[in-house]
């Protein structure tokens, strides 16, 4: 098994059991006590869990998010993809609104070479574009969150006021036909209505599992986004769902 795949396994275990011994984790994972204290020690250092002496307990509370320096390196090929998918849908001389998120960096990353203007909603994001030859970087106020480096509060709702977009792209933590898009973070959801009512257009980037999933914050009803690029995991049922709401799917 792959560390990060391991690493994702062992946060999932121990959030549900609450605490797991080393000895157990090492059954469930097929891989060393020596190997899985290595990893303990990695997902301590994240903020992920607590080590005790033969085990660790979970840190991370049912609703939160895993931190980024974890999430950035899952499905990482999936994510590529979805960026050169939505990357194609944006024209040369667009204005665009890129928020925060591991999905969303890889479109950072996919839009780096393009003739743009480009307002980044991470610090992660200003850094992927800080020496793009041909676009032009637009850098908001606000409050970067610790780890997730994304801008929230008052300077960077304000930001987002004063200016016009031609496509907002947006992560999420949920989107469903019922429910629409949802954030763990109220600041998080605060700050992409404020980028959905200052956009044309908006383009909503998701792997597969989030199309079945709700968070806590409300952002926007479905019927809010224009089209979601997700991969060939999501489930058709949900694609199918947010088709029939009147969002324009596109899987990769």
């Amino acid at each position: 098994m792959a560390s990060v795949d391991r690493l994702k396994q062992i946060t999932e275990a121990v959030r549900e059991a609450g605490q797991l011994g080393v000895a157990e984790l090492a059954e469930r994972t097929g891989a060393s006590e020596m190997t899985i204290r290595r990893d303990l020690e990695t997902l301590a250092s994240h903020g992920i869990l607590e080590r005790y002496r033969g085990g660790a307990r979970t840190l991370l509370l049912r609703g939160d998010e895993p931190p980024f320096a974890m999430r950035v390196h899952e499905g990482l090929e999936l994510k590529q993809r979805i960026a050169a998918e939505v990357a194609g849908l944006i024209a040369d001389g667009e204005s665009v609104v890129l928020d925060s998120g591991t999905t969303c960096l890889e479109v950072a990353r996919a839009l780096a070479h393009r003739r743009l203007t480009v307002l980044p909603l991470s610090l992660h994001a200003v850094h992927a574009l800080t020496d793009a030859p041909q676009l032009t970087l637009l850098v908001p106020g606000g409050k970067p969150r610790p780890g997730e480096l994304a801008l929230t509060g008052p300077l960077t709702l304000a930001s987002l006021a004063a200016l016009r977009f031609d496509t907002a792209i947006l992560g999420c933590c949920g989107l469903t036909a019922a429910d629409g898009l949802t954030a763990y973070d109220l600041d998080d959801a605060a700050v992409k209505r404020t980028a959905i009512a200052s956009s044309r257009r908006v383009i909503a980037v998701a792997e597969g599992a989030k199309l079945s999933r709700t968070a806590l914050a409300f952002v926007a009803p479905a019927a809010a986004l224009h089209a979601v690029v997700t991969d060939h995991t999501a489930a058709p049922e949900d694609t199918d769902a947010l088709a029939a709401a009147g969002v324009t799917v596109r899987r990769v």
